[in-house]
C-alpha cells in the first residue's frame, strides 16, 4: 500500500486519482506523520458497504439465535404469508 502526506495530496490530487483508478490499491494519507485517512477506488468502496452490510445482517441473526427471538419454519411461513403469495 502506497503512503502519501496530505501536502501531496493537495498539490498532485489529479495524479494520485490516476494513480488510485489504475491499480486500485489504497493509499494511506498522512498528516503531521499520523495516520488519517484511506483514499479507495469507487468500486473498493462500494464492495467495501455490500460487506459490510451483509456481515450487519450476519450479526443480527446471529444475535436473534443468542436471545431466543427465532420462529419455526411454519411460523416464519404464516407471519410472511402475504408475501409469499
Amino acid at each position: 500500500m502506497r503512503t502519501e502526506i496530505v501536502t501531496t495530496l493537495k498539490r498532485q490530487a489529479t495524479k494520485i486519482l490516476a494513480d488510485l483508478r489504475e491499480s486500485g490499491d489504497p493509499i494511506l494519507i498522512t498528516e503531521h506523520g499520523k495516520p488519517s485517512a484511506y483514499l479507495v477506488d469507487v468500486k473498493a468502496f462500494e464492495l467495501m458497504q455490500d460487506r459490510m452490510r451483509i456481515l450487519e445482517g450476519i450479526a443480527r441473526g446471529e444475535r436473534a439465535i443468542l436471545e431466543n427471538h427465532t420462529y419455526t419454519q411454519k411460523e416464519a411461513k404464516g407471519k410472511m404469508k402475504k408475501w409469499l403469495s
